[in-house]
């Protein structure tokens, strides 16, 4: 029981911080928060990503390369030109690291206006910090796992956010259905997306990129709105309401 927890807990955590700050925030500046609250989602972004933890920066330039070339040779991630889910994975990584480096020309047109914690960031890709995150991870394990098999879901934990990424990228561009016609391969894969939290509306968010709300249509439900909107209603971040406002009209 104690393995099952955790590991729903690291998932929907990790999964959680990926689309509400890196993608959200970091990417697309939805809404503003202060000081305080950026560095807290960072650290917190940290904490939850563990061994895979994403650097701000480089996700948001990556992914603002992926709205701007989507589904043609210069997207960093797209299914279309890698043969499987593992070559897409690795060709990501690569480019990742470049951009991370300041070593990818094609990134620097899309930099800045994300959060910069260099502490945080530095710390947090080093082999030591990823190294002391999965032994803590094999440690609980070790305490707590019941049956051999669930030693089997490690892999997943040491490789969370990238595995999260996969899902999205793979999934939201090759399969579902679509409201618009965007001139690439997105698609709406889930209606209801427990699996990604919202990420799956990839259809929609490619038409409508500075939506809050990924989901559209009235069945279309996106989790991580919800937790979006209820910080806006206690004061904890702010919504950018024009754009929301006009993200409606268009939809």
């Amino acid at each position: 029981m104690a393995i099952l927890v955790f590991f729903i807990a690291h998932y929907y955590l990790s999964l959680f911080t990926q689309t509400f700050y890196l993608h959200r925030y970091a990417a697309h500046r939805m809404f503003t928060m202060n000081k305080f609250w950026e560095k807290f989602f960072f650290l917190f972004t940290y904490i939850c990503q563990g061994s895979s933890f994403l650097s701000p920066r480089a996700y948001a330039l990556l992914h603002r390369m992926h709205h701007a070339y989507s589904d043609t040779e210069m997207d960093p991630h797209s299914p279309h030109f890698s043969s499987n889910a593992f070559s897409m994975m690795w060709k990501t990584k690569n480019i990742y690291n470049d951009v991370l480096n300041h070593n990818y020309a094609a990134a620097e047109r899309f930099e800045g206006d994300y959060p910069v914690w260099n502490a945080v960031e530095s710390f947090g890709d080093k082999w030591y910090s990823r190294i002391g995150w999965g032994t803590a991870y094999v440690l609980f394990y070790i305490n707590f796992a019941t049956a051999w098999w669930q030693y089997l879901l490690l892999p997943i934990h040491f490789l969370m956010g990238p595995l999260h990424g996969a899902i999205v990228n793979w999934g939201g561009h090759k399969y579902g259905y679509q409201n618009f016609d965007n001139h690439d391969k997105s698609k709406n894969t889930l209606a209801l997306d427990f699996l990604a939290f919202g990420e799956l509306f990839q259809n929609n968010h490619h038409k409508l990129p500075m939506r809050v709300n990924f989901g559209v249509k009235w069945w279309e439900f996106d989790p991580t709105y919800v937790f979006i909107w209820s910080l806006d209603k206690v004061g904890v971040i702010k919504i950018k309401r024009k754009q929301k406002a006009a993200a409606r009209m268009a939809a």
